[in-house]
């Protein structure tokens, strides 16, 4: 029994550092490519207006929500036991 709690303490662990990992990645990819869509706002080189960027804003906010709906819904869950 103690060998089968030390193995899931180990699973956890490294469940733990994966996700570190590729979430660490993911995110810093998101926030490099919405610094790249922040250069559009030069409107120097870009015509747009505010209608643009409430759609671009709404499609992104809309993203966020559900992405973090998601990560919320998996906390939630729980199991049923006896």
């Amino acid at each position: 029994m103690y060998i089968l709690a030390l193995c899931k303490f180990i699973g956890m662990s490294e469940k733990r550092n994966r996700f570190e990992k590729v979430a660490t990645k993911r995110v810093e990819f998101i926030l490099k490519t919405l610094d790249l869509l922040s250069n559009c706002s030069n409107r120097h080189n870009y015509e747009y207006d505010k209608s643009d960027v409430d759609k671009i804003f709404k499609a992104i906010n809309n993203s966020v929500k559900i992405s973090h709906s998601s990560f919320i819904k998996n906390l939630e869950k729980t199991k049923f036991e006896l």
